[in-house]
């Protein structure tokens, strides 16, 4: 499982420009299987996402393919998560 952090860089202002190709890429994310939740980063630092059924290269790849990352309107941290606990709720993702 992994925790992806998109945080804005000098580059924000030409976010809205690239919008649309970012929200579609989500889409693909979420369509894929791969991403679990996406969201803002509070105080409008930029955002992130949960992902899971993808390796980190492969996670890397799909990351480099986000307009936002591409266009370096943010830089993306990537944390590797091994979960040892988790509430049973998560069953559905961690099988």
């Amino acid at each position: 499982m992994f925790a992806v952090f998109l945080k804005f860089s000098a580059n924000k202002s030409k976010a809205p420009a690239f919008m649309q190709g970012h929200n579609e890429w989500l889409k693909r994310g979420f369509d894929d299987g791969v991403f679990l939740l996406a969201g803002s980063l509070q105080a409008g630092l930029g955002g992130g996402i949960l992902a899971h059924k993808a390796s980190r290269a492969e996670l890397e790849r799909r990351i480099g393919e986000d307009p936002f990352v591409a266009e370096s309107i943010v830089t993306a941290e990537i944390f590797e998560i091994t979960p040892s606990r988790f509430d049973e709720r998560l069953n559905f993702v961690l099988g």
